[in-house]
């Protein structure tokens, strides 16, 4: 029973981190957002938010690290062949995926166009954000932090040994974290393709941060699955 406790407690208090402290995040990203930089909004706002969550999630690490230094969060580059393997295979499948995906919905009518004008501004600005940031801030806090202290207390693997208990835990909060929160109303905003989409990414993140034991590799793999879609996104909505 205390086993279990402290499982519970520890996934209480990492699911409260890694969805509270981006909340944080997001308030500062209002008190540096430059409007005249980015005037549709299309990127800097997001790009101050994850470069402020990362740094907040560098610094809890490195506190951890004082209390645990023999603790690794996986700022390494090991099993290069395995890992750059698993960037490749990964890469030609969400290629296809995308392909496919992305063909389905606009014969279906379900295309939706990207938010934004198609200036070299908002192109470049939200690709560079997707490329440089996406990956590197939320594996750093879904992976390399949550993935890491949950493995502290969840020893288990299911599916004889394929999946882990902390893998699916953090995927499942990663899925929550594509909630929209608004507290003026008090509202939230989802689309549970979306939510099922981030969820089943994150098996795959967290998979490849497992084997690798590198977060540079799901680093790699979150910005490419980012920009081909952001990118397809944009080159179908360029020629409808």
């Amino acid at each position: 029973m205390k086993k279990v406790f402290k499982q519970i407690s520890v996934v209480f208090i990492v699911a409260i981190l890694l969805l509270g402290l981006p909340l944080v995040s997001g308030y500062i990203a209002d008190v540096f957002y430059i409007n005249s930089i980015d005037p549709d909004g299309a990127f800097l706002w997001i790009s101050i938010h994850h470069i402020a969550q990362m740094l907040m999630f560098i610094i809890l690490i490195l506190i951890i690290k004082q209390v645990k230094p023999n603790l690794e969060f996986g700022f390494n580059f090991k099993e290069k062949k395995k890992g750059f393997r698993y960037v490749g295979y990964f890469t030609i499948g969400f290629l296809i995926y995308t392909a496919i995906g992305v063909g389905m919905t606009y014969v279906n009518g379900g295309f939706v166009s990207y938010a934004n004008d198609l200036n070299a501004r908002n192109v470049f600005g939200y690709l560079g954000f997707q490329l440089l940031l996406s990956g590197p801030s939320e594996e750093i806090l879904f992976r390399a932090f949550g993935i890491t202290i949950l493995g502290l207390v969840f020893k288990k693997r299911l599916f004889k040994g394929k999946l882990s208990v902390s893998n699916l835990i953090i995927a499942v909060i990663f899925g929550l974290a594509h909630i929209g929160i608004y507290f003026s109303p008090l509202t939230f905003r989802f689309d549970i393709f979306q939510l099922f989409y981030a969820f089943g990414l994150g098996l795959i993140y967290g998979d490849c941060y497992e084997k690798t034991g590198s977060v540079l590799y799901p680093m790699m793999i979150h910005s490419i699955s980012n920009v081909i879609a952001v990118g397809a996104t944009m080159l179908l909505t360029a020629f409808m």
